[in-house]
């Protein structure tokens, strides 16, 4: 019986690791699936995360908690931002660490690299450059996550990996109208720009940057597809001080092409106009997929499928973003 916890599982990525290893439950794979909540487990909190570990001790732990938002998140709360993901990665990290757990496997996001940097991303891009001004908190401590997953392999001879996904959509996304990322925004202001009648839609920025977009659930049979790696195949394909590996679709789409989808799977059939005085971001965000492809995975769900079914999943889901 393998013991793996799953850190965040009611986050959108974490839950949906935790729906993938639940039907290898049901297919028969021998797995003790350990979970907590944040009000049953700080994971800020060093003491309370290292009693945990000792008690629980499992075989694996699969990192999937964070403190995530969209630019306005980034740019209201930047020390939280930084302070809550630090904490969390140094205590799951070293804890995990003391407790004996050998195979770790930590998510982090695409925005750990340079604002320029050639398209698309390298894993090698990585500080090479000025990281974006509106998430550079979170980018550090992002970094961070990966030096630490690298500092513990070569010093303990543990294996902890990282992934580093691109911009994630699908079920359990949250829809704030103000703290989401930029797809679940949309969204949610499409569908209520549609059911009001309203007449124009604006978005922020200039609509020109481009963005890839990856389902959760491609992202979760990601994830696992890296931990099951056999050990010397993740060594061939990464480097001891460069072992993240990216994950993402290999093709992006323009703000304003998004949101013209959004409003076309939505109903709304009113004006899209730009608000340029507002920040942009990145100018183009586009991971180079060509590591793990080489390993022999690849995103499965097109980006129309998967936001005609998210949006689905956000009608049956309305009650929850109310207010």
């Amino acid at each position: 019986m393998q013991k793996i916890y799953v850190a965040g599982h009611r986050g959108m990525v974490g839950g949906a690791i935790l729906r993938q290893l639940q039907a290898r439950q049901t297919a028969g794979e021998a797995l003790d699936l350990i979970t907590r909540t944040h009000s049953e487990l700080d994971l800020t909190d060093q003491a309370a995360v290292r009693d945990f570990m000792a008690m629980e001790t499992p075989d694996v732990v699969i990192l999937a908690a964070a403190r995530v938002g969209g630019i306005h998140a980034n740019n209201t709360y930047p020390a939280d931002f930084i302070y809550e993901n630090l904490m969390i990665e140094c205590n799951v990290i070293h804890q995990a660490f003391g407790a004996g757990v050998q195979r770790l496997l930590q998510l982090g996001s695409s925005c750990i690299y340079p604002r320029a940097v050639p398209q698309p991303m390298r894993e090698d891009a990585l500080l090479t450059g000025v990281l974006e001004p509106t998430n550079e908190p979170y980018a550090v401590a992002k970094i961070a996550g990966i030096k630490l997953c690298e500092s513990y392999n070569r010093q303990h001879g543990v294996d902890y990996r990282s992934v580093m996904p691109t911009n994630l959509y699908g079920p359990g996304d949250n829809f704030h109208p103000e703290n989401s990322h930029v797809l679940p925004a949309l969204i949610r202001r499409f569908h209520e720009a549609a059911h009001s009648g309203a007449e124009e839609v604006v978005i922020w920025g200039t609509g020109t940057p481009r963005r890839e977009f990856l389902h959760v659930d491609d992202m979760a049979e990601a994830s696992l597809f890296v931990l099951d790696l056999p050990a010397d195949t993740y060594a061939a394909n990464t480097d001891p001080m460069l072992s993240h590996i990216n994950v993402g679709t290999g093709s992006d789409i323009a703000i304003l092409e998004l949101a013209q989808m959004v409003a076309k799977i939505t109903g709304f059939t009113g004006r899209i106009t730009t608000d340029p005085d507002k920040p942009d971001g990145t100018p183009r965000k586009l991971m180079d997929v060509g590591r793990l492809a080489g390993m022999g995975w690849r995103a499965q769900i097109p980006l129309q499928q998967g936001v005609t079914e998210t949006y689905q999943w956000f009608l049956d889901n309305q009650d929850r973003f109310r207010g």
